[in-house]
């Protein structure tokens, strides 16, 4: 027996997809990998997903961790907030036309239409669709339903499941005008399902019997089996080849062979094989072209099909396409070194890696993903595997290089995404390749071009030669216009005393430069903390945000002075409750002065020890006793706030000291002589007379 395989059977591209991404996601180890019920509806295939570590379920309630694969049907909203709380990972292999279906239907109640959507109410896809309309949603089978619905709105968006009969679509479309119900009809039915049905239904035209390869629950492939039956063959549904009875090929010479789109192409060949054993029939046989199959003669189908036939699908007009012409398309699957586009022909398109874009890519997917809309040009209508090749970078550089002149006479920025790093600059993609010299990138210099790779930029046209196909831009004219309509906006608005966030751009010996938004203001290395700052580098750093306020505005030299301290607490706010009078306590010694040494209590707070409190015997230089950078204990004499004063005292802590070792050591012994029974007049009265001493001008150089 003749066995005649159907061109367009079994996996589409949606379906390779998402087994492609169980794949990866089970490869990756990131715990375990679920699905929302089965990924695809063939149970030998799941069985196999099953094995490979793949845990199914029919909700999130009960998982906890790893990866969850939404499935080619598609989900509600609610699916991803649920995952996204949970902290899952989601793996989204919604098919490309669900997606589109899914976004159509949202776009429609968002423009204040009630959405009628031609499809079966519990299957799992047309829920997800329903899940995305946030206004009214009705579900119909079919123009039976719409008879017999009670109330129709006046107005309403019309769609339908992807796997529908354009036949059915198009009939509750008729019914509900013949009601009065205006309609906008948006076409959401995927062509891959109709051509499986257009090749299925003429193959089972020439054959006596059909054998529909398929998951017995699912309802796409029972809708491929009825449509076998109304076109006039017996047709049998079969999972696999031990499905297959002998007895329903006695006597037939030939029989046809189609498979669902959950079906792999190895049990399709199973049942390929198993039915070749059957029967052996020699002579010329007519064939129909099918996937891994010789190219063939398509049957002619009759005149008028049988009535089955035609309330299950409507022949299909595809669109006949011309080299060179542009036209637009769906990406429907991205492949390593291809993308393939549904242009609404009979087969997907393919644009090789190379067509994709104006510069080297390593990628597909750093340019498309799956569900993007494209304009391709047409490289040719069928290679030697009669597929369409097609180009979106040569339809790009024709949309581009009328654009391009256009923005060269008026100056406007063009956007662009930067691919490449090359000597001497960058080459950004504008549709067509474009140099961006180094030196135009940023207003200043730049010395590190690849942090630009991928970022989506705007730049002026500087130079332009569509002959050589040349474009040279500046990014840099673009900036410096938006930073003079900036700078001239901030200096309108800022003012003395305002508090503004700023990143510091560049340090100097004498301060920093910060961008307060447009503006590059001073901050003055006096105004960047209470304390002494030796190098701006001690408080700042390049790239610091931080609240600064506005001291001073020049608006004729366009200058902005600000202050860091300002916007921090004052040490000396509360010096006297946290130095009391008598407090002993380190300090380190900032600086030497003639008269004493400076120490600092705390940064911003500093005290002076007079010379005459530096030790308790005569002292001629400070730097006889400390020393800049040591830690001594002082005492605290006084504290002046107001004037920003305190006198501290080494000379007293040191005398305490000493009292409290002579307290501790053992009392002499009579007639004895100890070091320290000969007290003098200068022990006892030595300090009043020391106090007299010291220097009343010297607080005349605190600071």
């Amino acid at each position: 027996m003749k066995v005649l395989r159907a061109a367009r059977s079994g996996f589409c591209p949606g379906v390779k997809r998402a087994m492609e991404l169980a794949r990866q996601s089970i490869g990756k180890g990131d715990g375990p990998v679920w699905c929302l019920g089965p990924l695809i509806h063939n149970q030998r295939v799941m069985e196999g997903l099953y094995r490979a570590g793949v845990r199914e379920a029919d909700t999130l309630a009960g998982i906890d961790a790893g990866t969850v694969i939404v499935r080619t049907h598609g989900a509600g909203p609610w699916v991803f907030e649920e995952a996204a709380r949970r902290g899952l990972a989601v793996a989204d292999a919604t098919c490309p036309f669900v997606r589109r279906a899914q976004e159509t239907a949202r776009k429609l109640s968002g423009e204040g239409l009630p959405v009628i959507v031609v499809g079966d109410r519990d299957h799992p896809e047309v829920q997800g669709i329903a899940g995305w309309v946030p206004g009214r949603v009705l579900v119909v089978r079919d123009e039976q339903e719409v008879r017999d619905l009670e109330f129709l709105p006046e107005e309403a968006g019309l769609l339908a499941q992807t796997t529908q009969p354009r036949a059915n679509l198009e009939a509750v479309a008729a019914c509900l005008r013949d009601r009065g119900c205006r309609l906008k009809l948006v076409d959401t039915i995927c062509h891959a399902t109709r051509e499986r049905q257009e090749f299925a239904q003429a193959l089972a035209r020439q054959v006596e019997v059909m054998v529909v390869v398929g998951g017995a629950n699912s309802a796409n492939t029972g809708r491929l089996a009825a449509i076998c039956r109304g076109a006039g063959a017996r047709a049998y549904l079969v999972e696999s080849a031990a499905d297959l009875d002998p007895a329903w090929f006695a006597g037939i010479e030939k029989a046809g062979l189609t498979a669902g789109a959950s079906t792999p192409d190895w049990i399709i060949e199973e049942v390929e094989q198993r039915m070749s054993e059957f029967e052996t029939v020699t002579g010329a046989d007519e064939e129909i072209m099918g996937a891994g199959q010789a190219a063939g003669t398509e049957a002619e189908a009759p005149a008028e099909a049988p009535a089955e036939a035609e309330e299950q699908m409507e022949e299909v007009e595809f669109k006949a396409l011309r080299h060179g012409e542009i036209t637009r398309g769906v990406v429907v699957a991205v492949g390593p070194d291809e993308v393939f586009v549904d242009v609404g022909a009979k087969s997907e398109g393919i644009v090789p890696l190379r067509e994709l874009s104006c510069c080297e890519i390593s990628s597909p997917r750093d340019i498309v993903k799956v569900g993007d809309e494209i304009d391709v040009f047409v490289l040719k209508t069928e290679d030697n595997e009669g597929r369409v090749v097609l180009s979106k970078e040569k339809a790009d550089a024709e949309k581009a290089w009328g654009h391009l002149e256009k923005a060269l006479q008026s100056g406007e920025p063009v956007p662009g995404v930067v691919r490449e790093v090359v000597k001497g600059g960058l080459l950004v993609d504008v549709g067509v390749r474009a140099f961006l010299p180094a030196s135009l990138v940023e207003r200043g210099y730049v010395d590190d071009l690849s942090r630009y790779l991928g970022a989506e930029i705007a730049s002026r046209i500087i130079e332009m030669n569509r002959g050589r196909r040349k474009v040279i831009l500046s990014r840099k004219a673009v900036l410096e216009v938006e930073y003079a309509r900036t700078r001239a906006e901030l200096m309108e608005k800022v003012a003395d005393g305002q508090v503004v966030r700023g990143v510091v751009r560049r340090l100097t010996q004498f301060g920093a430069f910060v961008d307060i938004g447009g503006i590059d203001g001073l901050l003055h290395i006096s105004e960047m903390a209470w304390h002494r700052v030796g190098h701006p580098s001690e408080v700042v750093k390049v790239g610091d945000e931080l609240d600064v306020m506005v001291l001073k505005v020049d608006r004729v030299a366009e200058k902005v002075s600000l202050g860091l301290k300002q916007v921090l607490a004052n040490p000396w706010n509360d010096v006297i409750e946290k130095y009391p009078v008598g407090t002993v306590l380190p300090a380190r010694v900032v600086r030497l002065a003639p008269f004493g040494a400076f120490v600092q209590l705390e940064p911003g707070v500093e005290g002076l020890v007079h010379i005459s409190h530096l030790a308790d015997r005569h002292v001629a230089r400070p730097e006889d006793v400390v020393s800049e950078g040591d830690t001594v204990q002082v005492k605290v004499l006084s504290v002046d706030q107001p004037e920003k004063r305190i006198r501290l005292s080494i000379r007293e802590v040191a005398s305490v000291e000493r009292k409290a070792r002579a307290a501790e050591a053992p009392a002499p012994t009579e007639g004895s002589a100890g070091p320290d029974t000969n007290v003098t007049l200068g022990d006892v009265f030595g300090s009043m007379f020391q106090e007299k001493r010291e220097d009343p001008g010297a607080d005349d150089d605190w600071h």
